[in-house]
């Protein structure tokens, strides 16, 4: 009961047990959008990136104003517990030890000042609290500059059930400058802003051109805004118009043609990406990506048949478009199916490991509560 008063007082609580956001199981049927009430709350206006085709936008979130004092972390650990006290519960937002295997790990945190500190203390706050149920986040906390998130492919693009996983460092003079971003990318090109090297191509991160409300602004800008970037403008349904180049073909016969060869490729690369999440998940998201896949194995499997038949990639959640049975398709299919003859064989041994997590598993009633 003291911690919780604690935590109330350096706003930092923890959520009402009927909190939508506290340890928030995986819906089977996430349909990959930013919930309403999240887009209410937050939502200011819209801006599209110059990296995208157009077709999508990103929320320009209001940044929090700082709440008093620090954040213990520690104390934040006691309350939300782990991602271990339940498989079936991944908390969105927690707080780890082991940095090692970060992309960032051996760069210098630099010297923390009370701006820099006070900056972290809101970014954890607005995450804890407004994070969409697609997107998963863990801090550290012996690194307070270290952050990695995992995000959620969405529905009706080549990258639906897909996780995608991230790297995240704030730089000494955060926020006046944006954070520096890596991309898990396993050595994939899968998407025109995603490079191979991890390099993230968006304008809010300043590696991208932009004006205005597109480029990182240090009252307005915050880390929730560049995760929902990603997801929506990046991870959208047609990443091939994300190409400057490519964006005057946009609605023509040649570029959508273009389009659909992009999200076959997109889409074989998106199954080689769940091989390797499931070979070798990020420290710290070893449960998620085995409830994810499991839970998602059915219908990553189907989709895989059914873009292998003739469906149009992404089509599934729409109307289900057929392909022209042209050279593309023809190579795409054989692509296609040898990828999911192995990623068969590596989701069903997911399924013994989401066995023994759930054989595991406390009982609800042998798990202390700590109020």
């Amino acid at each position: 009961m003291v911690l919780k008063k604690l935590l109330q007082l350096f706003g930092v609580a923890k959520k009402k047990k009927d909190s939508k956001k506290k340890g928030k199981s995986i819906d089977p049927l996430w349909q990959g959008v930013v919930p309403q009430s999240t887009v209410n709350v937050l939502a200011s206006k819209s801006i599209l990136d110059p990296c995208s085709s157009g077709a999508g936008t990103v929320l320009s979130l209001q940044k929090h104003e700082p709440e008093c004092s620090s954040i213990i972390s520690t104390m934040i650990n006691t309350i939300h517990g782990s991602e271990n006290d339940d498989y079936k519960l991944f908390s969105q937002f927690d707080v780890v030890q082991d940095f090692s295997d970060h992309h960032y790990a051996k760069t210098s945190p630099g010297k923390a000042t009370k701006d820099w500190t006070k900056a972290i203390q809101n970014e954890w706050k607005i995450l804890q609290r407004d994070l969409p149920g697609s997107i998963y986040v863990r801090v550290y906390e012996d690194r307070t500059d270290l952050l990695r998130a995992a995000i959620a492919g969405p529905s009706g693009t080549p990258y639906h059930d897909g996780l995608f996983f991230f790297d995240v460092r704030f730089p000494p003079d955060y926020p006046r400058c944006p954070p520096k971003v890596h991309y898990h990318s396993g050595g994939l090109r899968l998407n025109p802003n995603l490079y191979e090297s991890g390099k993230v191509c968006l304008s809010l991160l300043n590696t991208w051109w932009g004006t205005g409300c597109e480029k990182w602004g240090k009252s307005k800008s915050t880390m929730l805004q560049v995760l929902i970037s990603i997801q929506g403008l990046v991870l959208n349904d047609k990443p091939y118009f994300n190409e400057p180049g490519n964006k005057s073909s946009a609605n023509t016969p040649p570029g959508e043609k273009h389009s659909v060869a992009y999200n076959q490729t997109a889409f074989v690369l998106s199954c080689k990406t769940m091989l390797y999440s499931l070979r070798k998940p990020p420290k710290h998201f070893e449960n998620l990506v085995v409830r994810h896949f499991h839970e998602r194995e059915r219908a990553i499997l189907d989709a895989c048949g059914a873009y292998s038949s003739g469906m149009v990639v992404g089509s599934l959640a729409t109307d289900g478009a057929k392909y022209a049975c042209d050279k593309w398709f023809v190579s795409f299919k054989k692509s296609l199916d040898a990828h999911t003859e192995l990623l068969a064989k590596e989701l069903a041994a997911n399924r013994t490991r989401a066995l023994e997590l759930e054989r595991d598993a406390p009982a609800p009633d042998e798990i202390v509560s700590t109020s």
